[in-house]
């Protein structure tokens, strides 16, 4: 498989970050603590923070790779269908990769706002650049509402490539799965 798309399919390295994101955002979800401050900043809960904390890093920093790679990388033609389902494809992709921004710049602006550094493995703690103050708070509860909303996104967006999969049996969802030829 060609490291490039083509025409018809994704390249590998598209594919590859497509299914590391998904992975990272579900992983990140499932581990999140959730609720006030006190709980999430909870010193029992400092593992699964860092963790949390460094899988929305990472899946930040994947964005710009991915957005910078479909720069430069070929994008497969859409099949033939609707054009409200080709317009609906195109404002699903482009919300999910300003959630996939808005979500942990949410995270990190309302930790650093709320006086919290932001811990990353590798990296350390970075921050917090900012005192405490009452838009941390507000920022963090735009951030998890802001993830249910990717969650939601993600598994519409998922459901339509199944649909296209077994009803309408286009190559939609196979343009996306590794391991098959670029043909």
């Amino acid at each position: 498989m060609s490291l490039s798309g083509t025409r018809i399919r994704y390249g590998s390295l598209a594919q590859a970050s497509h299914w590391l994101t998904a992975l990272l955002v579900l992983v990140a979800f499932l581990v999140s603590q959730g609720g006030p401050p006190t709980r999430v900043y909870a010193p029992s809960n400092a593992a699964t923070l860092q963790l949390h904390e460094s899988l929305g890093f990472t899946v930040l920093v994947l964005l710009v790779i991915r957005l910078a790679w479909r720069f430069f990388d070929r994008i497969p033609e859409s099949p033939p269908m609707p054009l409200w389902m080709d317009v609906a494809a195109k404002i699903t992709h482009w919300a999910l990769y300003a959630l996939l921004f808005a979500v942990p710049a949410t995270a990190i602006l309302g930790a650093w706002f709320g006086g919290h550094p932001v811990t990353v493995y590798g990296l350390g703690a970075l921050g917090p650049f900012f005192g405490a103050w009452r838009l941390g708070a507000s920022l963090a509860e735009i951030h998890g509402t802001l993830g249910d909303v990717l969650m939601w996104l993600a598994g519409l967006h998922a459901a339509a490539a199944i649909f296209h999969h077994v009803f309408l049996h286009d190559r939609v969802l196979k343009q996306m799965l590794p391991g098959l030829p670029n043909s």
